[in-house]
């Protein structure tokens, strides 16, 4: 497993982080069994990853739980990272509690990483950022990281804040924080942590074709407003997604290699990434998603994974938000 550093903090980090999201069991994921999800966490740990990422939100606290029961005697090896609700930038007073919450239900005294989860239109930002330096300076949490933060919210982020990170959805099918954001965040010091880098299982192989997506997945942007709990209002991309997925299984199975593990080196030679966040629901999932650290795909195949995904990206646009269209995205 290769390490890096968190941002401009000397936080080391595995380049293969365990989202903590899908080991809650709900309508997008659907049923989990709680030790099978305490077996995927100490799974993650023999396998070389020390960073988890959850937040307040993920089963209504539910998985800082399930973090808080796997890690039991494990804290001083592992980065924790966790994030506030969106409603709390309008509420900077709850800031404070939100964090001390996310403490208790995790058995600790501190965060590694504390993220604001979403922007906000009506954020009290001299207010947000002053809650979340005064965690800092008594020691409540370590460095201060944004998730969903396009240009606009970037600029308002002061730079004495000393921001370390930002967490955006990136991956072989998604690669629209390629037009403005990731250039950015590189020049503002911010290491990206790449959510849904398998595509919600479809760079996993488990879908074939759109109608096998499950409706809780195929809300995003690659299906049609026609499918059901979308709310986007666009045609989608449905035709070049999966015509796209062909193509990356055929260098997969040239390689004799699956195509997440080509999917998420691809993400890991990147610039400006940080660590990759997988979700797993079991051991052997967050096992063959460790693997690709070691894989290191030859320069020829990245560029020519970068070539196949390149119409899609062009299609899809430059709106980050996987959900909804550019006029209503929460990604600005």
């Amino acid at each position: 497993m290769e390490y890096r550093k968190l941002g401009q903090t000397e936080i080391s980090v595995s380049v293969m982080a365990m989202g903590c999201w899908a080991i809650t069991g709900d309508a997008t994921w659907g049923e989990q069994d709680e030790s099978e999800s305490i077996a995927t966490i100490r799974a993650a740990l023999d396998v070389g990853i020390n960073f988890f990422d959850t937040a307040e939100m993920y089963g209504d606290g539910y998985s800082e739980e399930i973090l808080s029961k796997a890690l039991t005697g494990k804290r001083d090896e592992v980065v924790l990272a966790s994030k506030m609700n969106q409603d709390r930038m309008t509420d900077p007073a709850g800031i404070r509690e939100a964090c001390e919450n996310s403490l208790r239900r995790l058995n600790t005294d501190y965060l590694d990483l504390y993220q604001i989860h979403w922007s906000h239109p009506d954020a009290c930002w001299p207010e947000v950022f002053e809650a979340l330096e005064s965690l800092r300076t008594e020691g409540k949490i370590r460095a201060i990281g944004v998730c969903n933060f396009g240009s606009q919210d970037m600029h308002r982020v002061p730079p004495e804040l000393r921001c370390v990170t930002n967490q955006l959805p990136y991956s072989l099918l998604w690669r629209a924080i390629e037009f403005e954001i990731e250039s950015l965040c590189q020049e503002k010091g911010l290491g990206i942590l790449c959510y849904s880098p398998l595509a919600q299982g479809l760079l996993a192989g488990k879908f074939f074709d759109p109608e096998s997506v499950p409706e809780g997945r195929a809300r995003t942007r690659w299906f049609s407003s026609n499918r059901p709990q979308t709310r986007h209002g666009e045609p989608g991309a449905e035709d070049k997604t999966f015509e796209t997925l062909e193509r990356i299984q055929e260098i997969s199975d040239g390689l004799h290699q699956p195509m997440a593990r080509l999917a998420l080196d691809w993400l890991l030679q990147r610039p400006g990434v940080t660590s990759v966040l997988v979700g797993a629901r079991s051991p052997n999932q967050i096992k063959e998603n460790a693997r690709a650290a070691d894989l290191a795909l030859a320069p020829a195949t990245i560029q020519e994974l970068t070539e196949i995904t390149q119409d899609l990206k062009e299609l899809l646009g430059p709106n980050p938000d996987m959900w909804q269209n550019a006029s209503e995205s929460r990604i600005r």
